[in-house]
């Protein structure tokens, strides 16, 4: 699989790599033993990064990982970037020097490596971009050894903007899609020119992209996708990129036609989304989320289709700008 440069921590990863929300929890259940079949498929199809948090099941995603790596011999070990700060109500003052050491000791417990390669700030407040102290400490945990690097998860491009004037911050974790598109205005480029490391996350938007939802789909209780659609758990752009569901089902169709008639012979729509945002400039890594080995595998191969062409991509910006840019370009 085709490797680029992480940003700042210079590590190779690979252009796919696995979110692991889906294995923790919010997702429905997934079993241990589905859960580690899903990270050994992705690894073995070519995925070296792997995305987790410590508030995934409260440590479930990253203890599976850890216990995954055990059979995984250290030269086939897989990057694995985790994040902070979400266990906590969420307030700028959480976010201390005392519990940045408590929350990546635990990472460090969890995932069983004295040194992290990389933690990033989960979606804090708005106000913790802009406080000079934050990146001190960040800074501190990289001098003592607890960390190789830090990113930043953002839910606005505006906090983006802003982490990216501080020069510490290797990545940028943000949510990037057919339906979501405004990191192409500003934050890719500046990313790309300050040589930051971009994760794209939600690349699916939350499955409407694979085009296998219908107006009547329902979803479990301890879903997201069930729960989450007004933002009343977490940020509402979390849950179908935030645009409005039916809305979203409606563009998924037309999307899946666009993919079929003009994307890569007998690639599945969900490989056509990946696709797109491997192919924008200052993209490091894709990190679709995935419950069965199934799913893992699709994902992968996603890496391996030809860069889309001109004349879809073109259709896209015009069923993003039909469908969602008037109502949700400017709120994220």
């Amino acid at each position: 699989m085709e490797q680029r440069t992480l940003g700042k921590t210079g590590a190779k990863v690979s252009v796919v790599g696995l979110g692991t929300w889906q294995l923790g929890a919010d997702w429905g259940d997934v079993a241990e033993p589905v859960a580690l079949e899903v990270l050994d498929i992705a690894q073995r199809d070519g995925v070296t990064l792997f995305d987790t948090a410590d508030v995934y099941g409260d440590g479930r995603s990253e203890r599976l990982i850890a216990k995954y790596l055990k059979e995984v011999p250290e030269q086939r070990r897989p990057f694995v970037a985790t994040k902070m700060g979400r266990r906590m109500p969420q307030v700028e003052s959480n976010y201390s020097w005392t519990n940045f050491v408590e929350w990546t000791d635990r990472s460090r417990e969890f995932l069983e490596v004295d040194t992290l390669d990389l933690v990033q700030l989960h979606c804090p407040p708005t106000s913790v971009f802009s406080n000079d102290e934050v990146y001190e400490n960040l800074d501190r945990l990289v001098d003592e050894g607890r960390i190789k690097n830090y990113g930043v998860s953002v839910e606005t491009c505006e906090e983006a903007l802003e982490a990216l004037e501080h020069e510490g911050v290797a990545t940028i974790q943000i949510i990037f899609n057919i339906f979501r598109r405004k990191p192409l205005d500003e934050v890719l480029p500046l990313a790309q020119s300050k040589g930051v490391g971009i994760l794209a996350r939600v690349p699916l938007a939350s499955g409407l992209l694979a085009a296998r939802y219908s107006h009547e789909t329902e979803f479990g209780e301890d879903d997201h996708r069930n729960f989450n659609r007004k933002g009343q758990a977490f940020d509402q752009g979390e849950t179908f990129s935030g645009v409005d569901y039916d809305d979203g089902v409606r563009a998924s169709r037309e999307f899946a036609e666009l993919a079929r008639e003009l994307g890569p012979a007998d690639a599945t729509p969900a490989q056509v989304a990946l696709r797109w945002v491997i192919d924008q400039p200052g993209v490091t890594t894709v990190i679709p989320g995935a419950r069965s080995a199934e799913q893992a595998r699709g994902n992968a191969a996603a890496a391996s289709l030809p860069p889309l062409s001109t004349e879809l991509h073109a259709a896209l910006e015009d069923l993003y700008d039909r469908y969602f840019r008037a109502a949700i370009h400017d709120r994220w």
